[in-house]
């Protein structure tokens, strides 16, 4: 199901007279507060991989009961951090737009800026993961790299893709059809430090890696698994891994 950017800067109806009454920082304390727990802050961490999950599922991941769980949804829910899509008598939770998180990957990368907390990131996670719909990690800071040393993307943070790069990306196999062609843009990746591909180019380019088995993903995780064949041809159309990154 597509995703739509939903609105996450207040608590209450916005058509209500109580919603107009209370200041910005009533409704941007409340939003941190929803945040500032750990068990919902595994969930929305889970749910970062664009997928959608149960309230059983997302508890399991929290270690908390599903009742439990329903309860600290319905508080994500009434944040605008969440969405909920029922689906015959089954209930589905996903992060309620790409603006909620864009936000929680700028919380991850402020709350990883310490050594202690980028070392004890568990390796898989830090050489492949999806961030909502794109790849990070090694592998996305790679991509970013490499795109931009190959002169692929033109732009500063905000990218355009270049002649070369729409003649590289068909020889991958994206398939690209004018106009618009697909824009990426810079998000500054909380493990390795350093920027990977966000934006339309980097949700094809997931699809793509999935669709030709190059990674695959990893069950109730965000962790992806670069195949055999994944590396072989990311070697083969923007150059080899750093050795470091060969685990």
């Amino acid at each position: 199901m597509p995703y739509e950017t939903t609105p996450y800067e207040t608590a209450a109806d916005p058509a209500s007279p109580q919603a107009d009454a209370l200041p910005l920082e009533h409704h941007l304390a409340a939003l941190a507060a929803a945040v500032a727990d750990s068990s919902r802050a595994a969930m929305l961490c889970l749910l970062m991989d664009g997928r959608a999950y149960t309230a059983t599922e997302l508890g399991t991941v929290a270690g908390i009961a599903a009742s439990t769980a329903s309860a600290h949804l319905a508080r994500l829910t009434e944040q605008h951090l969440v969405t909920m899509v029922k689906q015959g008598r089954y209930r589905y939770f996903r992060l309620a737009g790409a603006a909620v998180a864009r936000m929680l990957e700028g919380l991850m990368g402020l709350a990883g800026g310490g050594a202690t907390v980028r070392s004890s990131t568990p390796p898989a996670l830090r050489f492949a993961r999806t961030c909502y719909h794109h790849m990070a990690g090694t592998l996305g800071v790679h991509l970013h790299d490499r795109f931009l040393a190959l002169g692929w993307l033109t732009g500063d943070g905000h990218y355009q893709l270049s002649e070369a790069g729409q003649a590289g990306l068909q020889r991958m196999g994206l398939a690209l059809t004018p106009p618009p062609l697909p824009t990426a843009c810079y998000c500054l990746d909380w493990s390795e430090r350093r920027g990977h591909l966000a934006g339309a180019l980097g949700a094809q380019l997931l699809q793509l890696f999935e669709q030709r088995r190059w990674v695959q993903r990893h069950l109730d995780s965000r962790a992806l698994t670069l195949t055999a064949a994944g590396r072989q041809a990311v070697a083969r159309h923007l150059g080899a891994l750093p050795a470091s990154a060969h685990r």
